[in-house]
């Protein structure tokens, strides 16, 4: 679980920290549950933050 709120999370393919201000997204899934886009600073790539 994410505990600092400044972060989303880290990105799935560098590893790097993802600060909140790089959202680009946050939706529903169909299961009811949230999820989330960002663009990773370090890799440019738009990731789901783990």
């Amino acid at each position: 679980m994410n505990t600092d709120e400044s972060s989303l999370g880290r990105c799935p393919d560098c590893g790097e920290p993802i600060p909140s201000a790089w959202l680009l997204v946050e939706y529903e899934r169909a299961d009811g549950t949230e999820g989330e886009w960002a663009e990773c600073p370090a890799c440019e790539d738009v990731v789901a933050p783990e």
